[in-house]
């Protein structure tokens, strides 16, 4: 059988790491790459190479944007009083999609999984803190999914937002949300049916 030649053998190896592209799937993609016009794959290129250089991670929310603060941040129409937890950006796009919060938000980076070695360290606590610490969130909402991982996070940060700050109110989406799933694959009648019937904690 003959090899691939080692530029695309290269490539293939690069792109089978992507999530859901095993080594057939990348070689496909790599060989469609290559029948694309010169410049578009030039653009692709450059466009990968410069996502590094354009992009930011929001230092209020987490949120990867063109800005800092994101748009959503600096959005003076947006309620500042309600601020909505969320483990990855993807989960605020989810949520964002609907159009039917119109509070602030924070990633956390994750949820607690003692068997996958993240613990509440990992997650971004601390800025979360110093968010509450300004003052003006007065009810935090959790959208975290349904795990049992989602579920041991909540715990966690209520507890610290039960001691260190009483006076801000705790609730979560409505658990018309399926047991087991995640926030960014639910449907949009099925979150905003969650988010307005939100349960107090």
């Amino acid at each position: 059988m003959q090899q691939l030649p080692e530029p695309l053998k290269v490539l293939v190896g690069q792109l089978s790491k992507l999530p859901g592209l095993g080594p057939k799937s990348a070689q496909r993609l790599a060989m469609t790459l290559l029948k694309w016009p010169e410049k578009q794959t030039r653009d692709l290129g450059q466009n990968i190479h410069d996502l590094r250089d354009k992009l930011y991670l929001c230092d209020r929310c987490g949120a990867l944007s063109d800005t800092d603060p994101c748009a959503i941040c600096i959005n003076v129409n947006r309620s500042t009083d309600t601020l909505c937890i969320v483990p990855e950006w993807d989960a605020m796009l989810a949520l964002e999609e609907g159009g039917f919060y119109k509070g602030q938000y924070f990633i956390i980076g994750g949820l607690i999984a003692p068997l996958e070695n993240v613990t509440p360290e990992q997650l971004e606590l601390d800025k979360l803190k110093s968010r509450l610490l300004e003052g003006s969130i007065t009810e935090i909402i959790f959208a975290l999914g349904t795990t049992i991982e989602a579920e041991n996070t909540v715990s966690y940060i209520k507890e610290l937002v039960k001691r260190e700050f009483p006076g801000i109110s705790v609730s979560r989406l409505a658990q018309g949300i399926p047991l087991g799933s995640d926030v960014q694959f639910v449907d949009k009648a099925t979150l905003r049916q969650s988010l307005n019937y939100r349960q107090k904690l």
